[in-house]
């Protein structure tokens, strides 16, 4: 049977069930016009496999149809769609491509859960039920965050965390690509960023501690990057799929990678080695001339490989011991006119800022970012709370609501013994349903500069995709409706009905969420 509309995850802003069924035939044809080949084509990829139905891509089909158009004349927002299914086509309207890749998904689970089997399924009767859908999400940034410089993750998987991040209509994948423990991007000006900085002598494991005497290790050597060409292909993977790739090249903290391969960008010219323990180290980037050049250069290449208006620079964790040890640092102070570090962090932060928007882009930054005075153009992703997105947003400045609470999937997703190793604190799925990403404390006005909100995989103690599965899903399902469906239309008892029905489809794409097997060895 196929699976009921109100199986849908995200939730529709409106849905309006219909008498009556689509029967997908072998002379189902997909009609669309030649500016969306392209989404029609994708659409075939989807259901042609499980189906075994040619579904030709068409100009105009006089029967059984799957019509897909761009109307303008739809007041739905540029990623919103209509869709309307009656017995005789399935017709898919939005102003946008983006909003018809979104309207793709919700008919893709309108169909069984076999719908997505890669491989011909005998025997099922490919039905759509006739409803009527208008959409629209409510947030403009609805992201999943990924760190891969703990640990690497392959190209392959980062592909299908897309194609799942898409399915759940997210818009935004914060690739986190530096930090101390491995830097995961190809600098073809600095090829010791990746010859030495992507691989580190060992990795520490659970159980997690502070104290370096109780440390432990794998005694395993990690690392691994991803080619510039590897890059273009995740980008052009995502955009495909109305996703942009948001690109973190962590500074002036978390660049212990970079320094171990270049150790002039630090503040006492020291060899060091890969970080291979977690946590914050005291090394942290100089604020020479050298360094601004350096990662001039970086960004610039960063700038030819992502054509996301945001760029994230960090700017989170970074002490200021070695700052205020260093003369260069505090020399820069004095030419500056700079009262504390932290005013020197803030100084770092805006010339990147200035650098960026001189090139049309826009700097985002965890909110340590506003310690010191924020920079003009900045965006503030508030991690530590809502307090910094609250602060930026009644200043004026637009914010990516990140709290660790329950935002960060590195949490544990129960308070049971069994549960892997975290970072620790616990967020469960319900927590993560009930979210609200706009304060109270913010007015109307103030509301405008909340773009939206993400979910935060940071992979300390994720050695492998399946254990990044195991603690990302389904926690990010439930993300997806609370920043793509109207706030009074969520209801935590209908989505846990409409989740079991969801989970059939995650199973089918060998999705190890939370829940299907054991927890991970």
């Amino acid at each position: 049977m196929p699976a009921a509309p109100l199986s849908l995850v995200p939730l529709p802003a409106k849905l309006t069930p219909r008498e009556g069924m689509f029967q997908v035939t072998p002379l189902t044809r997909i009609q669309t016009s030649p500016a969306l080949h392209g989404v029609a084509d994708l659409l075939r990829r989807y259901l042609r496999p499980a189906t075994g139905m040619p579904l030709t891509v068409v100009e105009q089909a006089p029967h059984s149809r799957i019509a897909i158009a761009l109307d303008p004349r739809l007041a739905v927002g540029d990623e919103g769609y209509r869709l309307t299914v009656t017995p005789e086509e399935v017709l898919l309207r939005a102003p946008k491509q983006s909003g018809v890749i979104h309207g793709l998904q919700t008919l893709r689970q309108l169909l069984p859960p076999a719908t997505f089997r890669r491989a011909f399924v005998p025997g099922m009767d490919w039905k759509i039920p006739c409803v009527d859908i208008e959409d629209r999400p409510r947030f403009g940034w609805r992201g999943s965050h990924l760190d891969v410089g703990r640990h690497f993750m392959p190209k392959d998987f980062i592909l299908k965390h897309l194609e799942l991040l898409a399915l759940h209509k997210f818009n935004v994948f914060h690739w986190h690509l530096t930090e101390d423990q491995g830097w995961r991007i190809e600098i073809k000006k600095y090829p010791k960023l990746t010859e030495v900085g992507a691989f580190r002598s060992d990795s520490m494991t659970a159980p997690r501690t502070r104290d370096p005497a109780l440390r432990k290790f794998s005694g395993k050597p990690h690392g691994g990057f991803y080619t510039q060409d590897d890059v273009r292909e995740v980008v052009r993977y995502a955009a495909d799929r109305g996703i942009t790739v948001v690109p973190e090249i962590e500074m002036p903290g978390h660049a212990m990678a970079a320094i171990a391969a270049y150790p002039e960008l630090g503040n006492t010219g020291q060899h060091l080695e890969v970080l291979t323990y977690w946590g914050i180290t005291e090394h942290v980037l100089g604020v020479g001339d050298n360094v601004l050049r350096f990662f001039e250069d970086v960004l610039e290449e960063v700038l030819t490989l992502f054509p996301s208006p945001f760029i994230h620079i960090g700017g989170d964790e970074c002490p200021k011991t070695e700052w205020r040890e260093s003369p260069a640092a505090q020399a820069r102070m004095k030419s500056e006119g700079l009262r504390d570090e932290d005013e020197l962090q803030s100084w770092f932060i805006r010339h990147f800022d200035t650098w960026l928007a001189q090139r049309g882009r826009r700097l985002v930054g965890w909110d340590e970012i506003l310690e010191g005075g924020l920079a003009p153009g900045a965006t503030v992703m508030s991690w530590r709370g809502e307090a910094g997105g609250i602060a930026a947003a009644k200043a004026g400045h637009d914010v990516v609501m990140a709290p660790q609470q329950p935002t960060y999937m590195d949490h544990s997703q129960s308070e049971l013994a069994t549960e892997p190793q975290g970072i620790g604190g616990h967020n469960s799925l319900e927590d993560v349903y009930r979210y609200e990403p706009i304060p109270a404390e913010l007015n109307a006005d103030e509301a405008k500069h909340v773009l939206g909100s993400q979910g935060q995989v940071w992979t300390e103690y994720m050695p492998d995709p399946k254990r990044v599965e195991y603690m990302a899903w389904p926690r990010l399902a439930a993300l997806a409706e609370v920043l793509w469906s109207p706030k009074d239309a969520r209801d935590w008892d209908g989505f846990q009905q409409r989740l079991a029905a969801h989970l059939e489809r995650l199973a089918v794409l060998d999705v190890n969420y939370h829940g299907r097997w054991p927890k991970p060895a």
